[in-house]
């Protein structure tokens, strides 16, 4: 009975946010609608990390070169092969996705610390590679002006087409990781050398995770072209990665709900404390610091242990009854 009641509750929970975010471009401001649209394209670059990183325990520190790649894609098939922009959108990912795979056959014979390093070597002459070549890529200042389909124009039409897109990804990766490749993905993040004791072919599940994790990073960078009509070289650089790794760690990186949450309050933190000081990487760094101090499991992480110790104590209290 608690355990129904719990689920019901959540079900409610969950009907209550998905109204919210259906109507809420109906009531904000241009502005706000623009912020909830970057709240909700983060959210699905920080998901697409955390296959990496928190199922599949690979240090993926380069991340940002996926996301910058899938959105660098799209804009160049609309700007310099003069495509319809839905071939833009369709060939940004699958641009990140082969991108991620040849990184990913590089680095993945390296573990833990060593990989992140590495693939943080590659990102970044790619990264100068935008950032140089100005004739194709635009140089330091990017590609302005990226034309986008008639339908998806304007705020409100760009916050449903990146609330559809990121509801379809999130319910692919819900299925992946709860099928049995997310549980020998599981497997191989906690002890490798078992879980290929037992058959599981390590390197393949590794290489398949980073695989879906630049994927889907690249559709998130094709929503950004879509909602901010722009590209830029620090899309490709290694400190964007890392603020997604921050987002996985605040939210909680081993729930699949807690980098959306992350990624919420990272960029609501960056647009109300940047406007008021220069320094709100200080912010939330001491933010950060305090989350790994206390809340070690994120916030999701910590909601539900908590909600499982509820559950349990209730189901205790029953049997004594």
């Amino acid at each position: 009975m608690p355990q129904k009641t719990a689920t019901g509750r959540a079900g409610i929970w969950a009907c209550v946010g998905v109204a919210a975010l259906l109507l809420m471009p109906l009531f904000l401001s241009r502005f706000y609608v623009y912020l909830a649209s970057l709240v909700i394209l983060y959210g699905l670059f920080a998901t697409s990390l955390n296959i990496a990183l928190g199922y599949g325990g690979i240090y993926q520190f380069g991340h940002a070169i996926f996301f910058g790649a899938g959105a660098y894609g799209a804009a160049l098939i609309i700007t310099k092969a003069g495509l319809s922009p839905w071939v833009g959108f369709v060939v940004g990912p699958l641009v990140s996705v082969a991108l991620s795979v040849v990184i990913g056959l590089i680095c993945i014979r390296l573990s833990k610390l060593y990989f992140g390093m590495l693939q943080i070597s590659l990102s970044y002459l790619l990264w100068i590679i935008a950032y140089r070549w100005r004739d194709f890529t635009g140089g330091e200042n990017g590609i302005h002006g990226i034309a986008v389909p008639d339908v998806i124009s304007s705020p409100k039409g760009t916050y449903y087409f990146t609330l559809l897109i990121t509801a379809a990804s999130l319910f692919v990766v819900y299925r992946m990781i709860k099928s049995p490749f997310g549980s020998a993905l599981q497997g191989v993040r906690d002890n490798p050398l078992r879980s290929e004791m037992i058959g599981v072919n390590v390197r393949r599940h590794q290489l398949a995770a980073l695989a879906y994790s630049g994927f889907f990073a690249g559709i998130a960078g094709v929503l950004f072209v879509a909602v901010d009509n722009a590209v830029f070289p620090n899309m490709l650089f290694w400190t964007l990665g890392m603020e997604a790794m921050i987002m996985c760690l605040l939210g909680g990186m081993y729930t699949f709900a807690g980098p959306m949450l992350g990624a919420a309050l990272i960029v609501l933190l960056r647009t109300f404390v940047g406007s008021f000081t220069v320094y709100w990487g200080l912010f939330i760094g001491s933010i950060l610091v305090a989350v790994i101090f206390f809340l070690p499991d994120g916030i999701m992480g910590r909601f539900q242990r908590t909600g499982r110790r509820i559950v349990d104590s209730a189901k205790e209290e029953a049997c004594y009854k």
